[in-house]
Order: C-alpha cells, then sequence, then structure tokens
C-alpha cells in the first residue's frame, strides 16, 4: 500500500530579514534549496538541509544564544505535482506506454513507424483526458472551496496539455499534408475548443426548436466547425417550422450539400479539389448577389461564412471563443488546401485579426503558435516555463525524437535534449516515497547521463523497510551497481544489529561480501550461545553454503553449527573428527577454546571410545596451551566455575587416554 500524500510541509529557515523582504535561493543538489539569510548575526549565503520528507519539518543546522527569530516558509519543490494523489494514474500509466515505445523502436520501419508512432500519441492523450475526467469529478465532488480551485486549476492545466499536444501530433507526429491536414485541424477543434452538445440538447427537447433564442447559435456553431449535416438537420427543423423560409433552407442545405471538402479516403488531386471549391464558390457568391437571403439574417450571415468573409466569420467571435478556432474556420473556407508550412502566415494574422495584436497573447496561445510555425524547441521551452511539471515536455520531446525531429536542437542544452527533459523529470520522480521505481526506467533510457543519475539518486532514497531495501537492491543487481548494491547491504545489515536482529544481520552482511561485518555478527552470535546456551536463526546458519568462507569466524559459526548437528544426530566419531579440526587448525577464536573443550566432555565420558590416543593428546595440548597462555593474574582472577572446568576436563582426558591405552594394547596383545 502507498502511503497518503502529506500537506506540504513547513520549513524554518533562521536569519531571515523580515525588514528587506527578500529572501532569494536557488536549486541546489538532492533538491535543495540554498537560502540567504542572517543566521547568526552574520551575512552570506547558507545551505539548507535536503528536503524535508512530507509531514516531517526540517530546521538548518545552527544553534547558539541571540539566535534572530525563525521565519516559517513553505517548502518549495522542484515538481510539487508529483504529490498530487489525483495526477498517480498520469504518471503511471504513460510511464507503460514509455517503457513500450523504447522496446518497440527496434522492430519498426517504414509506414507501420509511423503508425505506430501516432498511436503512441494517441495513448499519451488518452491517458492525459482520463487523468482529466477524474480531476473533473474530484473538483465537483470536493466540498472544500481551496480543494475545488485546486482540482479546477489541474483540469485547466491538463485540457491545455491535451490541446497541445493533439496539435503536435497533427503537426509533427503525423506531419499531415496538404488536404488531410484541414481535416485533422477541424477534429482537433471539434475536440478542444467548443462544446455544443449541451446547447444542442436544450435546443432539440424545446416544443418548437427553430424558435428557441439558440437555435441560429448552433447552426452557426455547427457550420464554424464545418459539421455540415449536423446544421442542415437544424435547418430542417427551420423548414418544416416556417414554410416561408423554406425555399432559403433548400437553397442553403444544397450549399452545404455540395461544399467539397478535403477527404482521407478521396484520392482526388488538390488541383481537382481547388477547382471544384472555386466552382462551389462562385455559386454561393451567386446566390448572395441575387439576394436570396436577403430577406433572413441568419441565412445570409452563413453564406458570407461559407464565402469566408472574414468580417462575417469575426461577427461570430462569442462563438468562436478563441483565435485557433478562427484560424481554422478561416482556412475552411478560404484556404482548404493549406499546405503545412502555410500555416504560420494565416496563424499570425488569425492571431493579429482575433486578438488584436500579440500584446494579449496569453502562454498558451504562444505555444500553439510556435507549432503553427514549426518551432519545436520553442514549443518545448515554452511549455517547460508555463506548465506546472516536467511530464508534458519529456514525454512530447521522447516522441519527437523517435520521429527524428530533435537533431538540429540538441544544441540548445549542449547536450541530447530529449535526455536532459527525461533526467529533469525523473529526477523529480524519485522525490516521492513510491514513484520513484517508476524513474528507474526513465534512466535506463537515457544513455549519456542516465547511470549516473540513478545511481546517485539511489543512494537518496530512505530505506524505511526491509521490503522497500530489496526492491531498491534488486533493481541495483539487475544493474550491475555493484557499489550500490554493498551500500545497501551495510545499512540494513547495521540497522538489523542495532535492533538485535542477528540473522537478518548476518545476512546482509553475506550479501554485502562484507567481511569484517560478517565476522563481527559471526562473534554476536557465539556470545549469544556462550549466554543463552542455544543458537538463534538456525535456518539460516544451517544454510550457509559457500557464503560461510567469506571469513573465518563466519567459517567457524558454520561449522561449529555443524558438529552440533553431527552430535545432535549422534554421529560422535565426525563429531569429535569436526571439533578437533576447528581447535587444531586454529579456525576458533582462542576465546572460545574452553567451550569447545567443554563440549569434548560429553563426548570423552561416552562409553564407546570416541577419541583415539593421538586427538587425545591434541586435546590435552590444546587446554594446556589454553591455560599455559594465561598470566598468574588472570588464574587468580579465574573464578571456581572455571577451575572446576579445567580440572574436569583434566580427568576426562586422562581417562580417556588410559581407555584407549589399555584398548589398543589389548588390540596389539591378540
Amino acid at each position: 500500500m502507498e502511503e497518503p500524500d502529506a500537506e506540504p510541509p513547513l520549513m524554518v529557515v533562521p536569519g531571515v530579514d523580515s525588514a528587506a523582504r527578500q529572501l532569494c535561493f536557488e536549486w541546489g543538489p538532492a533538491e535543495m534549496l540554498v537560502c540567504e539569510t542572517l543566521f547568526g548575526g552574520r551575512g552570506g549565503c547558507r545551505r539548507a538541509p535536503p528536503r524535508a520528507s512530507p509531514g516531517k519539518p526540517r530546521f538548518l543546522a545552527g544553534a547558539g544564544e541571540g539566535r534572530p527569530s525563525s521565519s516559517s516558509v513553505f517548502v518549495v519543490r522542484k515538481d510539487q505535482d508529483v504529490y498530487v494523489q489525483t495526477l498517480r494514474k498520469l504518471f503511471n500509466e504513460s510511464h507503460g506506454i514509455f517503457v513500450g515505445l523504447q522496446r518497440s523502436e527496434e522492430e519498426l520501419a517504414g509506414k507501420s513507424r509511423k503508425a505506430h508512432l501516432v498511436q503512441v500519441s494517441k495513448n499519451y492523450r488518452s491517458v492525459i483526458r482520463a487523468c482529466m475526467e477524474d480531476m473533473h469529478q474530484a473538483a465537483v465532488s470536493a466540498r472544500d472551496p481551496a480543494l475545488h480551485s485546486q482540482y479546477s486549476t489541474q483540469v485547466s492545466i491538463l485540457s491545455a496539455m491535451e490541446l497541445i499536444w493533439n496539435l503536435c501530433e497533427i503537426l509533427f507526429v503525423e506531419a499531415a499534408v496538404a488536404g488531410p491536414l484541414l481535416i485533422r485541424l477541424l477534429d482537433w477543434v471539434r475536440l478542444h475548443v467548443c462544446d455544443v452538445n449541451n446547447m444542442v440538447r436544450e435546443v432539440l427537447s424545446s416544443e418548437n426548436p427553430s424558435k428557441h433564442e439558440l437555435f441560429w447559435n448552433v447552426v452557426d456553431v455547427f457550420v464554424l466547425q464545418g459539421r455540415m449535416d449536423e446544421a442542415r438537420h437544424l435547418l430542417s427543423k427551420e423548414a418544416s417550422a416556417n414554410p416561408a423560409s423554406l425555399t432559403m433552407c433548400r437553397v442553403l442545405d444544397d450549399l452545404m450539400k455540395k461544399m467539397p471538402v478535403p477527404s482521407l479516403g478521396n484520392m482526388q488531386t488538390l488541383t481537382e479539389l481547388e477547382l471544384k471549391w472555386q466552382h462551389w464558390h462562385e455559386e454561393c457568391q451567386r446566390y448572395l448577389q441575387d439576394g436570396t437571403f436577403a430577406s433572413n439574417s441568419h441565412m445570409e450571415s452563413i453564406c458570407k461564412v461559407l464565402l469566408g468573409d472574414e468580417n462575417a466569420i469575426l461577427e461570430k467571435k462569442e462563438l468562436l471563443t478563441t483565435w485557433y478556432h478562427f484560424l481554422v474556420t478561416r482556412l475552411l473556407y478560404c484556404h482548404p488546401t493549406v499546405k503545412p508550412m502555410e500555416l504560420r502566415f494565416y496563424a499570425q494574422s488569425s492571431m493579429d485579426l482575433f486578438l488584436g495584436g500579440e500584446s494579449s497573447a496569453e502562454p498558451l496561445d504562444i505555444i500553439l503558435m510556435a507549432a503553427f510555425e514549426f518551432e519545436i524547441h520553442q514549443v518545448i521551452k515554452e511549455c517547460s516555463i508555463a506548465l506546472s511539471n516536467w511530464w508534458f515536455v519529456a514525454h512530447l520531446t521522447d516522441l519527437l525524437d523517435h520521429c527524428k525531429l530533435l537533431q538540429s536542437h540538441n544544441l540548445y542544452f549542449g547536450s541530447n535534449m530529449r535526455e536532459f527533459l527525461l533526467l529533469e523529470y525523473a529526477s523529480g520522480l524519485f522525490s516521492h516515497h513510491s514513484l520513484w521505481q517508476l524513474g528507474v526506467d526513465y534512466f535506463d533510457h537515457c544513455p549519456e547521463y542516465g547511470r549516473v543519475y540513478l545511481e546517485l539518486h539511489i543512494e537518496r532514497i530512505p530505506l524505511n523497510t526491509e521490503q522497500k531495501a530489496l526492491k531498491v537492491l534488486r533493481i541495483c543487481e539487475q544493474r550491475q551497481m555493484h557499489e550500490q548494491v554493498r551500500s545497501i547491504c551495510k545499512i540494513m545489515a547495521m540497522k538489523a544489529l542495532r535492533n538485535n536482529r542477528l540473522g537478518s544481520a548476518l545476512s546482509w552482511s553475506i550479501r554485502a561480501k562484507d567481511a569484517a561485518f560478517a565476522t563481527l555478527i559471526s562473534d554476536r552470535f557465539l556470545k549469544d550461545y556462550c549466554e543463552k546456551g542455544c543458537f538463534s536463526d538456525l535456518d539460516l546458519i544451517d544454510n550457509l553454503g559457500p557464503s560461510m568462507l567469506l571469513s573465518d569466524r563466519l567459517t567457524f559459526l558454520g561449522k561449529y553449527r555443524e558438529f552440533h548437528r553431527l552430535y545432535g544426530e549422534k554421529r560422535f566419531s565426525e563429531a569429535a573428527k569436526l571439533l578437533l579440526m576447528l581447535m587444531t587448525a586454529h579456525i576458533a577464536p582462542c576465546s572460545f577454546w574452553m567451550t569447545l573443550l567443554t563440549d569434548a566432555l560429553p563426548l570423552l565420558e561416552q562409553k564407546e571410545i570416541i577419541f583415539s590416543a593421538e586427538q587425545t593428546y591434541e586435546l590435552m595440548r590444546c587446554l594446556e596451551d589454553l591455560t599455559a597462555g594465561k598470566s598468574d593474574k588472570q588464574k587468580l582472577q579465574d573464578d571456581d566455575v572455571e577451575t572446576m572446568k579445567v580440572e574436569m576436563l583434566r580427568l576426562a582426558l586422562a581417562r580417556n587416554l588410559a581407555r584407549v591405552i589399555v584398548k589398543e594394547g589389548t588390540l596389539e596383545g591378540s
């Protein structure tokens, strides 16, 4: 389960000069803020600590008397949108599309490649639209006015993103040519600009649709969007309700029906289309000059629109709502065979006519104008400035790069522009507690700097749980990031050791191949055994396998556990050989020799002779070495129990030796 998103935490910045009313900062490494303060009575720049985790305030380091009063400011994140719960679908689902595009690139070529890229673009747009619909529902159901405003703002942003993406898809990805270009632009306008469905329902549900106050507005919108069939259907309502206008309706219906428009399936040439359009245009002109529609201002206005009269179209400004709707309507009725490279001229003049000068242009207008001018770099630059996150520019740039359209634009960034933006986007994902896993794949597909960025960001992931640590570890192992693997394992081993979870600590140290730490934990296991008389985590120790060779102490731990297993299975001879080997090979620590010798006591007291004479002499030598190595002072400090153990061992060894000598002598005599 994902952790719930928290509200943006507060950061207390000591030493902010409130009187100056200025807090300057820059982004530093690892999502830091570099703030200028007067902390400690000294001016200068101080660096803030890493960005606070959600819900936890962070403070600038520093203490001392006479500290100025602190000011509270909101933590500013580079990519705030990764913390918006309702945008999670956008990040998660687009990640799958992105990865699929990278994997399929090598398999595609020619026409199938272009069709595939167009489909990928549509998939991205469908994710944006689905997310926008979810956000709209959240806004509708939000009771808090502030939350409603936040969701509504996000809906507007997502709507603008889809609008821009769709236009880029038409102009850059699909690269529609003259003829089909106009059809695509009409679809674009119908989808994004003016939704007349509610208006149509209101008109058609009335008792007398042709008398409804919005009737001609609906007809006008249909005509402005080139939706002739719908417009003709409404005109039939007017003809039925008003016999006096029957002739005019029939003439206008015939003109709409005859209007030649480009078609994706029609193979007619542009010359044929222009010729048909010219004849149709002249017919419209003739009816207008004859005064056919003089008695009905609405139909006359529509006829002027069909003739491409710019003033007549501009009179419908409130219905058009935007300059780019005006542009597409103008192209439909004036230049239906417009070529892609001619768009810039018509777009600029349409903006000037509709807005009355570029000073009125909004950021969205500037972005769309850059697209119509085929300035890809400018589109990406303006989107980076205007939009609230890196998602849009990162994915759009990646798609355009697959379309082979960005080679001439890389010089602006000093390196590959696609990679630059993907790195920024993925870095933002890594600041989130769960979305960081998506960021890994984005770094993987940045060939120049992706690995370096991944290594740096992986090291900063908080390893809150063992499950999360295993996820990070698996990612590092798959990418052969050996240094990071060792670092993660050491961190987790230390955490487990602090919590006295010796089995987990040993497992992590083995995974890290850290011999020193494995030795330390093995000593802790042996110490616990001496205190408790039994081992914990037997399954782990029993299944060390080749891992026990990591350090001598770990080898001893594994072999000593094997001795206990052999003893438990009453395989006394094998247990005795292993015990003697642990001592004579000096694998066992000297501090543990007394324990090993004590373990030999039950074997020495068995009815059956286990240790041979030679083995008994070895045990005697080990006991003497142990006692001889102690100073007189240490011997005096030994407690009675230790002294008793030594005496019992000597007695048991002497008895065993006597039994062995008698037995061996008897065998020799016989």
